[in-house]
């Protein structure tokens, strides 16, 4: 993301609040581990391709699984071992603001050959992820994401909890590598870059063993820069229990397509139906049909009968909302891209012409503004209600990450969706959301198709 000195102020306040970047002889007895992300070589193609150099923290893609308790607290120090300066977002964690890892928002960047001690508490439990908030298209794109787990302070009723990254790969076919064209105006002002190999785990054939009536937890991640993933299973009978990390309060069962856009989560429970010696699959929609994204082989029986249908997960707590009270509206109208019907947008406090802004290649504006403003699109009081309506006039779908808080779709008839940090916003749709302005501090509101970011997609709010 973009380095923007004119938050720097408000920034360093909040650092200095939280006691983020002290030197560790400021806080001895804390034992940091380092997360390091520094450039490697994996075998992401097939065999009899070279290795493709990638960015990986711990030099792998995706990055170690991080798994914590709820309640504990997570305290990593990043150490930056690449060309380019780096940080690191905790997405989807309700986080003091000075841990959040947005440069010029929250923290400066962190350079190369310098490290930042992050440290905070996760208090919720779900599937959760981190990734580089620096350079976002680039560095998320090479490699720089992984799982962030928070487990239930009980055990959950299944025989195996599977962490599925999902991402795809934009690579030249003949030699392996990544192309390294992450500024090409097409992918930023149409659908964002988009990957010709598909991955599950950093595996493009992701295979597993399984038997008959096991039941697993799948923890889906999309960690694509641009990539809507539709998904279906093959041989199993499933349930959605979580989404974006918070339980659902009735598992539905998984009968359609999952629809997963970049940023998004989903926790299933699955039990294998098919039969042994065969294989079940997760199922990738493309181009009309459906592929394999992990093949799960059938191998053995866990028990003769299957249990019964799941309970739900237990709920987090503090995430009521009230739609009733003292409740502040906002409009948030998003415009530009190809085939849109932009025709100027105000660009670092210039009015510019829709052309003018391509020369810049820069393409999206949010409520006739390009990237980032010296002013939040808000500021609310803490504990404020929230209703924030969405408005997509452009061509293409949208997924709408909010940092810090967790939020809920207002739907048609004034109830409220499921609990999520990013919702995913077609085109020419309308949407709201409703969320409680109860984590104090600087917050982005962006889309998480990165080249859109890049390249206008980007806004704040603030909580007094």
């Amino acid at each position: 993301m973009q380095d923007r000195r004119k938050f720097m102020a408000t920034s360093a306040a909040a650092i200095g609040l939280f006691g983020a970047g002290l030197p560790r002889a400021a806080r001895a007895n804390i034992p940091f581990e380092s997360l390091e992300a520094m450039p490697a070589s994996v075998q992401l193609a097939p065999d009899g391709y070279p290795l493709t150099d990638i960015w990986g923290y711990g030099g792998t893609a995706p990055g170690p699984v991080l798994r914590l308790a709820q309640g504990a607290r997570l305290q990593r120090q990043f150490v930056n071992s690449l060309p380019q300066a780096s940080a690191v977002h905790w997405h989807g964690i309700r986080i003091d603001n000075a841990m959040d890892g947005v440069p010029g928002l929250t923290q400066d960047v962190v350079m190369p050959g310098d490290s930042f001690d992050y440290d905070f508490e996760v208090p919720d439990a779900g599937t959760y992820w981190y990734h580089s908030h620096n350079q976002s298209t680039e560095q998320v794109a090479r490699g720089l994401h992984g799982a962030l787990i928070v487990d239930e302070p009980d055990a959950i009723d299944v025989d195996r909890d599977e962490v599925m990254v999902l991402d795809d790969w934009l690579i030249d076919p003949e030699t392996a590598q990544i192309f390294p064209e992450f500024e090409n105006s097409h992918e930023r002002s149409h659908g964002g870059r988009n990957g010709n190999l598909t991955t599950t785990n950093g595996t493009y054939d992701r295979m597993m063993t399984v038997q008959r009536h096991e039941r697993l937890r799948l923890r889906l991640i999309n960690a694509a820069n641009a990539r809507i993933f539709g998904l279906g299973l093959e041989g199993f009978e499933g349930w959605i229990v979580a989404l974006d990390g918070m339980p659902l309060p009735t598992p539905e069962p998984f009968t359609n397509t999952l629809v997963l856009g970049p940023g998004q989560r989903a926790d299933l429970f699955v039990d294998v139906v098919a039969e042994d010696g065969t294989s079940a699959y997760l199922v990738r929609a493309e181009d009309g049909r459906g592929t394999p994204q992990v093949t799960f082989q059938v191998r053995g029986q866990a028990s003769l009968a299957r249990r019964p249908a799941p309970q739900a997960l237990p709920p987090n707590p503090g995430h009521m909302i009230e739609l009733s009270g003292d409740v502040a509206r906002v409009a948030l109208e998003m415009s530009g891209g190809a085939m849109g019907g932009m025709r100027q947008a105000t660009y670092n406090g210039e009015i510019m012409s829709f052309r003018e802004l391509a020369r810049a290649n820069q393409f999206w504006a949010f409520n006739g503004t390009v990237g980032m403003t010296e002013e939040p699109l808000a500021a609310f009081d803490r504990g404020q209600t929230v209703r924030l309506g969405i408005s997509n006039d452009t061509s293409f779908p949208h997924a709408m990450h909010l940092h810090g808080m967790h939020f809920r779709e207002v739907l048609a008839d004034e109830t409220l969706g499921p609990m999520r940090d990013t919702l995913l916003v077609g085109s020419d749709q309308q949407r709201e959301i409703a969320f409680v302005a109860n984590n104090p501090g600087d917050w982005l509101f962006h889309c998480h198709m990165l080249s859109h970011a890049a390249s206008g997609m980007m806004t704040w709010v603030r909580v007094a």
